[in-house]
């Protein structure tokens, strides 16, 4: 562990003038309000909430204490763009139990505090954070290390981890630092290469001009936005909302231009923290999300190796999600904050404050309950982005494509907030044009490689463009054996803007810094864009053309190894969604397979089942690291064509466990699944003929209902005519509705176009899991239809779902489930009783006369009078046959149905447990 570095000390006339200041500012708030929380045994947390009053703006501000009044630390929590002080309430409270003087507030702009969003400007928000250490420093519960310098660290995500990082260039007070998927350079993130990162910035600059922008109207260069003439002042003012106007002007420049300026580089860059890269001295631990578009991981690594540089300690963790989403890791990492500032600012020597260089990797999925499990890789150093590279030849001749003009449609890879959702799926929704880009692809892996860190390669570049530029975008698609199965690691791409390439240029692309295992017997694929949805493209029509120049060097970074044996790859990233469930089924884009030899060869097709839809036997499937808890055990039946089969059981009977395996999403210890009559494992092309839906798939809010099914089925790689969209249309009878954007629809449209979507190729087997959740009555009345209109054409619908009374209504048969074995499988009108006796409920009373004469009728073998009517014993009568004598009785009918309700004999079935 290295030793905490010294203190620098501040001249004493400027400590007078601070201590000064904070006094000042401290007498103009006046008093806040204390409120206490406690948490179980543990101390409760004061909290104080007060206006501090700033040059230029009064800033929120909320401090928390626990305990006695010992001397502690304090901490300094920022909060992301956006968002306010609320946002890290929970964290602060924490950091207070445990022994800390905490300080939030809303940055300017932002919250309940005054002032104009400068982007973390040193001349206001960074000086701000000084002020608050002024504050700080008078505070009788916090530790100081001399006049007016308290021991205090600063930590906080995005928006807050850069001032995090400002505050220890501009303060030498602050003693450590813990920021987290943020920014070093923002000119670099928001025009990395030279090529502007239109989507991104469109939110930063929709979000921050909210207050001031008029209904309805779209930030420069958003969706639908033509060129236009440079904004006046007043246009200025009008839609630049919390912003200081120059960052205003600024975007509005770059946003109808469509490419950064110099004199946008430069003002982003004052307001970076690489602009003081030299100050930062202290320790820093720095969290970053593989998942995102916004901030990648070149950004850590260019903070980790200027701090490292300057001789502070430094620890770089790649965890997973990110700005676009995914799986989270917040409390894991608000552990290692925790114990990074009990290292470095409590100075506890024993503290673990974790490895030099830790990534999240996938460990599977929890069969029980669908959890994503991470395992963690370390390393005893950094390895930065291009370590111990592997060169593989790419094969491909030099190809031409056409820059479209207006630069549309663009190519599909990440999306602003929601990429690492697609990344997670294994297979995302990327999407390349033909004609729009340049492949080149590396022979098949004989081993698998672990690509830690950002590839490389060298291109040669000519352009048509009348200036002679080009902008590209990379990116490396791990493919699968049969050629079509591709995954984009992270949905992450690398743009490049090429310029003088009108005789040819060379360029070296470095391509996104990823971690990702690609399996032996899978290829490389380079993929060199003319377009990406995230980015502005060039709007004049150019045709470049692209030859690779050397072998495309991947870094593995042999010294990061997992904690624990890694699962097969084909378990990255899989959380909830719908893409995951149709990307599986489907086939396609996924990172792997597990490994058929394991268990032996695949078993051949039985002939005899081919007309089949499912068939399973003896399927088992055990809890992971138990040898006798069984989530499946031995289960087996069979569902015919045109069948609409109910799967029920209590939670924890083994039905999404069992619908997994049916998916090939995990494999069953035991057993046997076929599907028209072949096995089914992960990839199986079989799947192709089986769709499904989760509850909760997820659309692009923007688009139309219609424009995010045609999307989805691009991604599928199969012809647009096997789509057999108006089909799959007709049955969800989404109307008109299917031309409005999806952020218009209803919870029961979303649903019915998340079955639309499932539908699309019209597949033999429906799997549907919940479909009727959160829908109201007419809407489950509506998605009854639709289950039963599927079925209606020969196909076969498997439906799992809690609501009892609709599983009766709209299944023609059903399999219950209990502690992972059948119960009872059969017609619903069996397992509810209404093959033998009826239920006649009655509108008025009947005599013992009239009781009988029905029991007298022919094919009645016995009646018994019920609190709610008669119970009919049928021996060899129908049901519509007794209807009609006990109408020509008089007999004063009101209902006829099973003697006992499906929720009567679910409860008889499994013993009441449910």
């Amino acid at each position: 562990m290295k030793p905490r570095l010294p203190k620098l000390r501040l001249p004493r006339r400027r400590r007078t003038r601070l201590l000064a200041g904070a006094a000042a500012l401290a007498v103009v708030a006046g008093a806040g309000t204390w409120t206490a929380a406690a948490s179980g045994g543990a101390p409760a947390v004061h909290r104080q909430d007060r206006m501090v009053e700033m040059p230029g703006a009064a800033i929120d501000t909320s401090y928390f204490t626990a305990g006695g009044g010992e001397k502690r630390p304090a901490v300094l929590l920022g909060h992301g763009f956006g968002g306010s002080k609320d946002d890290v309430r929970a964290q602060a409270e924490r950091l207070a139990r445990e022994g800390y003087a905490v300080l939030t507030w809303s940055a300017r702009g932002f919250g309940r505090s005054g002032g104009q969003i400068g982007l973390n400007d040193p001349e206001h928000e960074v000086k701000d954070v000084s002020r608050l250490v002024d504050w700080l420093a008078l505070q009788p519960e916090v530790r100081l290390d001399g006049d007016g310098d308290p021991r205090v660290g600063v930590a906080g995500a995005s928006y807050g981890g850069a001032i995090s990082l400002l505050a220890a260039g501009y303060d030498r007070r602050v003693d450590a630092i813990a920021p987290q998927i943020t920014y070093w350079n923002l000119a670099d993130s928001l025009f990395p290469q030279g090529v502007f990162k239109k989507l991104w910035a469109g939110l930063f600059f929709t979000t921050g001009s909210a207050d001031g922008m008029q209904p309805g109207t779209l930030p420069a260069g958003g969706p639908g936005a033509a060129a236009a003439p440079a904004p006046s002042d007043a246009a200025t003012a009008t839609a630049c909302g919390r912003f200081q106007p120059e960052l205003c002007a600024m975007y509005e420049r770059v946003a109808v231009a469509g490419k950064p300026d110099a004199e946008a580089r430069a003002l982003l860059e004052r307001r970076s923290p690489s602009a003081v890269g030299d100050r930062i001295k202290v320790p820093t631990l720095i969290v970053q999300g593989q998942d995102d578009s916004l901030f990648p991981l070149d950004q850590a690594d260019a903070m980790a190796k200027a701090i490292a540089a300057n001789g502070a300690p430094v620890s770089v963790d790649w965890a997973a999600g990110g700005h676009d989403g995914g799986v989270r890791e917040s409390g894991r990492v608000d552990d290692r904050v925790a114990a990074w500032f009990d290292r470095y600012l409590k100075d506890e020597q024993g503290v673990d404050t974790g490895p030099a260089f830790r990534v999240s990797r996938s460990g599977g999925i929890d069969s029980t309950d669908g959890a994503v499990q991470l395992r963690g890789a370390s390393g005893e150093r950094y390895p930065g982005l291009t370590s111990a590279p592997r060169e593989f030849a790419l094969s491909g001749r030099e190809q031409s494509f056409a820059n479209p003009a207006g630069g549309a449609p663009p190519a599909l890879s990440s999306l602003p907030g929601i990429g690492g959702q697609l990344a997670a799926v294994g297979a995302g929704l990327s999407l390349d044009f033909p004609g729009q880009n340049a492949r080149f692809e590396s022979e098949p892996l004989t081993g698998e490689v672990r690509v830690t860190g950002a590839p490389t390669v060298t291109l040669n570049v000519r352009s048509t463009a009348a200036d002679g530029s080009a902008v590209l975008f990379g990116k490396v698609y791990d493919v699968g054996p049969d050629g079509r199965q591709q995954v984009l690691p992270s949905q992450l791409v690398a743009p490049v803007r090429v310029e003088n390439a009108q005789q040819g240029a060379t360029v070296e692309l470095r391509l996104p810094a990823v971690d990702h295992a690609v399996e032996a017997g899978h290829r490389l694929r380079l993929v060199v864009a003319a377009t990406d949805l995230g980015y502005a493209s060039p709007a004049a029509p150019a045709t470049y053309t692209v030859a690779v120049r050397g072998a495309l060097a991947v870094p593995v970074a042999d010294g990061v190894r997992t904690a624990s044996a890694a699962l097969p790859a084909w378990t990255w990233g899989l959380p909830l969604g719908a893409a995951l469930l149709a990307a599986a089924l489907l086939g396609i884009r996924r990172t792997g397979r597990e490994s058929a030899g394991a268990r032996g060869q695949v078993a051949q097709p039985d002939p005899a089942l081919a007309d089949v839809p499912l068939e399973i036997t003896g399927l088992t499937k055990r809890y992971a690291k138990a040898q006798d808890r069984y989530a499946v055990r031995d289960l087996s039946f069979r569902v015919e064509k045109g069948q609409v089969l109910g799967l029920l059981g209590p939670n924890g009977a083994g039905k999404t466990t069992t619908l997994r395996m049916l998916m090939g999403l995990i494999s069953p210890d035991a057993g046997e699944i076929r599907v028209f009559g072949h096995a089914v494992r992960a990839g199986a092309p079989v799947l192709s003929r089986v769709g499904a839906f989760v509850e909760g798939a997820g659309f692009l809010p923007h688009l139309s209902g219609r424009a995010n099914l045609e999307l989805y089925w691009q991604a599928t790689g199969r012809p647009p005519e096997d789509a057999h969209m108006a089909e799959a249309l007709e049955i969800a009878g989404l109307g008109d509705a299917l031309e409005r954007a999806v952020r218009t629809y209803s919870q029961g449209m979303r649903q019915r176009l998340a079955i639309a979507q499932a539908m699309l190729g019209m597949p033999d087997l429906l799997i549907l899991d919940e479909p009727t959740n959160g829908l109201d009555p007419p809407q489950i009345r509506e998605m009854r239809d639709v289950m039963i209109r599927y079925a209606a054409g020969g196909r076969t619908v498997i439906v799992s779902s809690h609501l009892l009374s609709e599983v009766e209504q709209s299944c023609t048969h059903l399999v219950v489930m209990d502690r992972g074995r059948l119960v009872r499988a059969g017609e619903v009108a069996e397992i509810t009783g209404g093959g033998d006796t009826l239920l006649v409920a009655l509108a008025g009373p009947v005599d013992e006369g009239t009781v009988a004469k029905v029991a007298a009728l022919e094919g009645v073998g016995a009646v018994t009078a019920a609190d709610d009517g008669l119970l009919v014993r049928l021996e060899g009568a129908t049901a519509s046959g007794l209807i009609a004598e006990l109408v020509r009785l008089e007999v004063p009918v009101a209902a006829v149905g099973p003697h006992r309700r499906l929720e009567d004999a679910f409860l008889t079935l499994i013993g009441g447990a449910a």
